[in-house]
């Protein structure tokens, strides 16, 4: 696992040269919030970092519900069982099989089907978790929250965007890194969710799989564009 730290973030990265795969913690005077779990085999090193930085993590918020974003879940629950778990209900109806399509689209990408965790709060556009801004942010799932840190400007997006094999809007196929694309449920949708978190100009885009980004805007932008024109290629 790579640790790269920035302001009030930490991004930690697995296995960043072959399939990266990031969460992230965010450092809060009492405490510590992490977003997302990344992989099944990640949550000893998650809890690793959280010692080393020298704070409890208090809170898990996850961004959406694909196996590489929640996969640790379970495994922090039991070794931090008063950590407040939070994700949308969409995303909990669609991890519950409750749900195989919404607006016409079918549901693409692996959600896990024994994550045995229950959440503790939903979370809805503008809600707060303590630092953080909850950001609505479907297409790549219907229920994909973003989260902005006032403090700082670092916007972490999921899968909004990536940057891994170069940076794209959700959907957006880049074929050194495909796989967001293929799990993306509604590519118009993730261009909309795309300009709604470029408005925000971050001074940091903090992406699902890919390094962190500086002072992103012109760079979002540039992808902006190019999915645009992919979707109205393919409309």
């Amino acid at each position: 696992m790579r640790i790269q730290k920035q302001s009030n973030l930490y991004q930690l990265t697995f296995m960043p040269r072959l399939f990266p795969v990031n969460c992230y913690l965010i450092e809060e005077e009492d405490g510590l919030t992490l977003v997302d779990a990344a992989l099944a085999s990640s949550a000893s090193s998650i809890l690793s970092a959280a010692r080393t930085i020298g704070k409890p993590i208090t809170k898990i918020v996850l961004t959406h519900a694909h196996s590489d974003h929640i996969g640790a879940l379970d495994s922090l629950k039991d070794a931090l069982p008063d950590a407040e778990v939070m994700l949308s209900q969409m995303e909990w109806d669609i991890l519950q099989n409750e749900k195989k399509m919404e607006a016409g689209h079918p549901i693409k990408g692996g959600y896990p089907k024994n994550i045995k965790t229950k959440p503790d709060r939903f979370l809805s556009d503008g809600d707060r978790v303590g630092s953080l801004e909850v950001i609505a942010a479907p297409g790549h799932t219907p229920g994909m929250l973003a989260l902005f840190d006032h403090r700082d400007g670092a916007l972490l997006v999921g899968d909004a965007f990536q940057l891994r094999g170069g940076i794209a809007v959700s959907g957006d196929l880049r074929w050194q890194f495909p796989f967001p694309s293929w799990a993306t449920w509604h590519k118009q949708i993730s261009v909309q969710t795309a300009k709604k978190l470029a408005d925000l100009e971050p001074k940091i885009l903090a992406v699902g799989h890919g390094d962190l980004l500086h002072e992103p805007l012109a760079h979002m932008k540039q992808a902006i564009l190019r999915a645009e024109n992919g979707v109205r290629i393919h409309a």
